[in-house]
């Protein structure tokens, strides 16, 4: 898959969801739209950027956008991740990697000398419109949703 780029339109997806149901990206058009991938459930990184982006939450549909999380997990985990945390915005299930891979978010990875196939951690903001706005590629979780939400801000301005 080709790497996205800005100004690309953003792939659609439609996963399973915590809590029951489906999200997909299409059902949000004519508003901002910030998809990130992480990971894995209720790993430090992941948990914090979750419940960063959850705490900002209200301030995110402020400014009119929505912010929706993906990992390969299923909707087991992401419940339990959501009920653990009380994380106040949707996580999507991506187990056969359909939007992991149309992100181009699935690459090589790693660790202690030792390459492996994972999810890059990475934020995409889509614009009304459905194209990519920004991108936030081997995200560092520290100040990343404060980031993210004044780049929607400005987007809106």
């Amino acid at each position: 898959m080709a790497e996205l780029r800005i100004g690309d339109q953003a792939p659609d997806f439609t996963l399973p969801r915590d809590g029951g149901g489906t999200i997909s990206l299409s059902q949000f058009r004519g508003r901002p739209v910030v998809v990130y991938f992480y990971p894995k459930d209720d790993t430090s990184g992941c948990t914090t950027e979750a419940v960063d982006f959850s705490g900002l939450a209200s301030a995110f549909e402020a400014a009119g956008a929505v912010v929706i999380g993906i990992s390969p997990d299923s909707v087991k985990s992401h419940d339990k991740f959501v009920g653990k945390h009380a994380l106040a915005i949707p996580l999507a299930a991506d187990v056969e990697r359909q939007a992991i891979e149309a992100f181009g978010v699935w690459q090589e990875k790693s660790m202690y000398g030792r390459s492996y196939m994972g999810v890059v951690r990475s934020t995409f903001l889509i614009d009304k419109d459905g194209k990519v706005a920004q991108i936030w590629p081997k995200v560092k979780v520290k100040g990343h949703a404060e980031e993210v939400l004044a780049a929607i801000r400005q987007l809106a301005a």
